[in-house]
């Protein structure tokens, strides 16, 4: 059940610009488990599917709920929701910087996240107007739809928003969920299927064999979303949107770094609480 309700979190990440599943996965610290399930599934079946169905179940039901949420808030409240997902954005940064440096990171490993950044920066400026917008998919359309909602869910930093925006079929995706579309999302679903194995096996073969260097790329990717999360709807003046817009800011920011290493915060809360009833005691 925790893992199904952590899928519902997780597909957030599937339906909102700025945010990917992956990053999601990372902050409930499920990240390099579930690839590590998807890339070598049939070397333990049984437990790597008990695993992922529920993951992937609460995914599935996270993007239905949420592309009608997210539609919503960012058609009635976008400046708003657009602050609350740089938040989010912004406080899994340590979370990352800490998932970099964790098996070792030299000065030189600055320069493939520097690239990695840039990469990531072109892809959303330049080729935004490469692909014309789809909205009436031939089968080939519909899986490439699935494989770029796998890729980009499964690599951290890669945006959703941004890949299928940039090959035209981000609006075909929202529009397929919300209206569930059958004739797109099943040879989506087939799409996604087997570009999750493709992608998974392939990234859990990089994180074990080059981690640091992987995850300085992914890093890098991940920094390139930050400016593609506001757009012109996100200026800041003063008035009183704008004061909102930053307080809205500081609580994602403040969410997902709390929960980008839950386990250890809330121990440190414990531990304050406790020190705090220990202090009162003395003093009575």
């Amino acid at each position: 059940m925790k893992n199904f309700l952590k899928g519902i979190i997780v597909g957030i990440g599937g339906i909102a610009p700025g945010l990917s599943g992956s990053v999601l996965l990372v902050i409930l610290g499920l990240y390099q488990k579930t690839i590590t399930a998807i890339g070598t599934i049939f070397k333990d079946f049984k437990n790597n599917v008990k695993f992922l169905v529920p993951l992937f179940l609460g995914f599935g039901v996270g993007v239905i709920i949420f592309s009608k949420i997210v539609d919503y808030l960012l058609e009635n409240f976008e400046m708003y929701t657009r602050f609350a997902f740089l938040g989010l954005v912004l406080g899994t940064i340590p979370l990352f910087y800490k998932e970099v440096k964790k098996e070792g990171f030299h000065k030189k490993y600055y320069i493939p996240v520097v690239l990695a950044a840039l990469a990531g920066l072109g892809l959303f400026y330049f080729n935004k107007d490469l692909f014309p917008t789809i909205t009436d998919p031939n089968l080939f359309q519909s899986i490439l739809l699935g494989v770029a909602v796998a890729g980009s869910s499964i690599v951290p930093g890669v945006d959703s928003a941004v890949i299928l925006s940039s090959l035209g079929l981000y609006e075909l995706y929202v529009s397929s969920i919300a209206n569930l579309n059958f004739s797109v999302l099943i040879p989506a679903g087939i799409g996604l299927a087997v570009g999750a194995l493709v992608i998974s096996f392939c990234i859990n073969k990089l994180i074990t064999k080059h981690y640091t260097m992987t995850f300085s790329i992914i890093f890098g990717l991940f920094l390139s979303i930050i400016p593609n999360v506001l757009n012109d709807s996100c200026r800041l003046g003063l008035n009183a949107n704008s004061v909102i817009a930053i307080i809205i800011l500081i609580l994602g920011f403040v969410v997902s770094y709390f929960l980008g290493d839950i386990k250890e915060n809330i121990a440190k809360i414990k531990e304050m609480i406790q020190k705090f009833k220990k202090a009162n005691k003395i003093e009575g």
